[in-house]
């Protein structure tokens, strides 16, 4: 736990909850069950990125500039989608049926949570939730018609294309859309999309380990670290 005195003299606490085992139990019986949360006074709670609600509640003296985050999230989810579908075209159809070690999916399923994940997140402005029930009936969708290399790489293209024309739309009403998200509590679309930038690039960079040491494949043109730059990721690969 880290404590911390802000420039407008209110004192606030961090908690990293990978380590911290009381916090996770206070979380736990509050009922609490979606992280992060800002719990302000032992009354006010606001879970998620949700400055609408943050700003006025922790008397912050600050505004918030979509423009450039948009135009930022375009440039880097065209870097890192386009990667990962590169990566897919080095893969056959009987690699990707093949299981990962790490968790009980097949390399399909890493690819396809790659994108498809985005692909929720984007679709959030218009339907209004990325919900547990969202990402099982996307998974039942894409079951069905999106399973060899070739489907793969039809499918995240069409991600990458519909994600940047959205964040190159202007359309700040949708930008700033506030949805619950199984990822991040209520917040808006574009941070969102931004908590799943993170999520889907962790991803990217398990799969080209596994292709480097589980199938002896090198990515070619492989992500560069001027598009992985910016975007944060936890530290432990696995």
């Amino acid at each position: 736990m880290e404590e911390f005195l802000s420039s407008n003299g209110v004192r606030y606490e961090h908690h990293d909850l990978a380590t911290d085992a009381p916090a996770v139990e206070y979380l736990k019986n509050r009922g609490i069950k979606s992280v992060p949360v800002t719990i302000i006074d032992e009354d006010t709670v606001i879970i998620g990125y949700y400055p609408k609600k943050l700003i006025p509640a922790l008397n912050l003296d600050v505004t918030i500039d979509l423009s450039s985050k948009t135009d930022w999230l375009a440039e880097k989810y065209d870097g890192i989608l386009r990667a990962t579908m590169r990566a897919t075209e080095q893969l056959d159809d009987d690699q990707l049926k093949g299981q990962v070690p790490w968790r009980p999916w097949s390399l399909r399923d890493v690819v396809l949570h790659i994108m498809s994940f985005p692909e929720l997140a984007w679709l959030s402005h218009k339907q209004g939730s990325m919900s547990s029930e969202d990402m099982a009936a996307s998974n039942k969708r894409l079951a069905v018609r999106v399973n060899s290399s070739e489907e793969l790489r039809e499918y995240g293209e069409g991600v990458r294309k519909n994600i940047i024309e959205f964040l190159n739309s202007g359309n700040q009403t949708a930008f700033d859309r506030v949805v619950p998200a199984h990822y991040g509590g209520e917040v808006t679309v574009v941070e969102l999309l931004n908590i799943i930038l993170s999520h889907s690039t962790h991803h990217l960079k398990q799969l080209y380990h596994h292709m480097e040491t589980g199938l002896s494949i090198t990515p070619k043109d492989p992500a560069s670290e001027k598009d992985f730059d910016g975007i944060v990721t936890p530290t432990a690969l696995i």
